[in-house]
């Protein structure tokens, strides 16, 4: 495993964090999207993240050369083919996953190490579009890719020893710990998340408190890193809305119905750190905006 050849399937924020994570460990990954300019768009993305990164002196300049060398653009799937490790990083839409395993079953070897990094969907669902069902294996990776140190490996109903096995050496290989999962909706950072955001946002809705005390009281309180709606921000509202749907028709519990301010601010676009406001306002590098609160404006004006 130490010289796989590896390709990530989606340029959006969790390829590209991947594709950092994996080049950051020293290795070359390509990163394919449906037209090359994407996956040059994607590579941007990085390159910005990285200059973050510079300006915190958490790496330096030729770090940044040595990291973007490793990482190639593309839009050609046929770049699976003769890949030891495929992982899908498009959208969380189940059909769309089980169309584009279906063409990866179809085009890559039968030893390769096929991963999604789904945060809500079924593995086995998803494995289902396939006829190598055991070789499937969830990876949920949790962003930004290089500073959480977790990954959920997530086992389908079918998926066999060795295949798990396989995704433990990567783990390792990108420095990560893990911990195993067996296939249920939401699996545990998931499921355990998206309620604590969605309170947290019925609070702000309900006028209880302000986004900034509400995160305050969160992480002096309970030790939290990021307060709440922060981290919903830094994850994108859109995505985090998805997740509360996908996982209340899985379930049919109430407490995953997203929340109506939610709803409306993803409907305005407000979607978080990615569009520069969300339940807070950032600068176009991605840092917070001292003082200032997006959601309350957005909610005074029934957005």
């Amino acid at each position: 495993m130490p010289h796989a050849t590896i390709i990530i399937i989606g340029a959006g924020v969790m390829g590209q964090g991947l594709a950092e994570a994996i080049a950051t460990a020293g290795h070359e990954v390509t990163l394919v999207d449906k037209t090359t300019k994407l996956a040059e768009k994607g590579i941007r993305g990085i390159s910005e993240a990285i200059e973050r990164e510079i300006g915190r002196w958490g790496l330096t300049k030729s770090d940044k050369r040595a990291i973007l060398a490793r990482i190639f653009p593309s839009s050609d799937l046929s770049e699976a083919e003769d890949a030891e490790i495929i992982i899908e990083a498009i959208p969380e839409i189940l059909d769309r996953k089980q169309a584009l395993f279906a063409k990866l079953d179809t085009i890559c070897r039968p030893d390769a190490l096929l991963i999604t990094n789904s945060g809500t969907l079924s593995i086995s669902e998803i494995a289902s579009a396939t006829q190598r069902a055991s070789k499937i294996i969830g990876m949920h990776f949790l962003n930004p890719v290089t500073r959480i140190p977790l990954v959920e490996i997530v086992k389908g109903l079918r998926t066999d020893d060795e295949t798990f096995q396989k995704a433990v050496e990567f783990a390792i290989l990108l420095d990560k710990k893990w911990i195993c999962v067996n296939e249920y909706p939401g699996f545990v950072t998931t499921r355990i998340m998206v309620p604590l955001l969605n309170e947290a946002m019925h609070v702000l809705m309900e006028g209880v408190a302000s986004a900034e005390d509400i995160d305050k009281a969160m992480k002096l309180g309970f030790g939290f890193n990021v307060g709440p709606l922060t981290m919903a921000d830094m994850m994108g509202l859109d995505v985090v809305m998805s997740w509360m749907e996908n996982l209340i028709r899985e379930l049919s519990d109430h407490k995953y119905n997203p929340c109506p301010l939610l709803r409306k601010m993803v409907r305005a676009g407000h979607l978080g750190v990615k569009t520069g406001s969300g339940f807070f306002q950032y600068d176009e590098d991605g840092n917070k905006i001292n003082g200032e609160s997006a959601s309350a404006e957005a909610k005074q004006q029934g957005v």
